[in-house]
């Protein structure tokens, strides 16, 4: 048992897109899936105990990553501040899950989404396979940072506008402004804005520092713009609609 804690771990690698990722990837989708459902049979305190206990749930994972590291004596401001944004975006969920918050479902829905979704497709925990505590650690958050405001939205009722969709872009760029100085005070790489990093990741098919922060802009607005497009799609519809009724 202790070896699924190891910080060495004599276990199986990560294997990407083998059979472990492909469960958990499946688990996440299938989870998903289930709020077309449940939206239709539970009151409000049944969503409100779901929310509540995923806000748990997200509590513990993140408070054990740290501990784990701490225990492990890897815990360094350099690499363990929340200011990742799959980091940030887990704390700003579960205050989400447990006010119903929808300013915050905005950021959670664009950023959570957008941000997870690449750690779920390549995650960064090459030497540690199923069932290591850090597979398990990662996907739970990860999948949950995507699978949530999802269910905001099925569920809850919230829907991003296309003002959404301009703050979040642009208080994504200004948060950028004081990591990028912090980064160069402490020696830390804190949104990979100081250089690529170094287990394998979809930056690595864009081009070299720094040139490659420019294209992220590019690849940010767009993802942000895919989230936002059914809604568009929705509401220009609505429009036309009532422009002929």
């Amino acid at each position: 048992m202790s070896n699924y804690f190891a910080l060495n771990y004599s276990g199986a690698p990560f294997d990407l897109y083998g059979t472990g990722h492909l469960i958990a990837l499946s688990l996440v989708i299938v989870l998903c899936l289930s709020f077309l459902y449940f939206k239709n049979i539970w009151g409000e305190k049944q969503r409100k105990t779901f929310r509540i206990s995923i806000a748990l749930i997200l509590f513990l994972n993140e408070i054990a990553w740290h501990a784990w590291a701490a225990y492990w004596g890897i815990w360094s401001i350099q690499t363990m501040l929340p200011l990742h944004m799959c980091s940030v975006i887990v704390w700003l969920t579960i205050y989400m899950l447990l006010t119903n918050n929808y300013s915050i479902y905005e950021v959670a829905y664009f950023l959570g989404i957008g941000g997870a979704l690449q750690a779920l497709l390549t995650p960064d925990i090459t030497d540690y396979g199923f069932p290591h505590f850090r597979a398990f650690n990662t996907f739970i958050a990860h999948g949950l940072l995507v699978a949530m405001p999802i269910y905001m939205t099925v569920v809850e009722g919230h829907r991003p506008t296309l003002q959404s969709f301009k703050r979040v872009f642009i208080w994504t760029n200004l948060y950028m402004i004081p990591v990028f100085f912090l980064n160069l005070a402490i020696g830390s790489n804190y949104l990979f804005i100081a250089g690529k990093p170094e287990f394998p990741t979809l930056l690595d098919l864009l081009a070299p520092w720094p040139l490659y922060i420019l294209q992220l802009e590019l690849i940010g607005f767009a993802i942000l713009f895919i989230l936002y497009f059914p809604f568009l799609i929705k509401d220009l519809r609505l429009k036309k609609q009532t422009a002929t009724a």
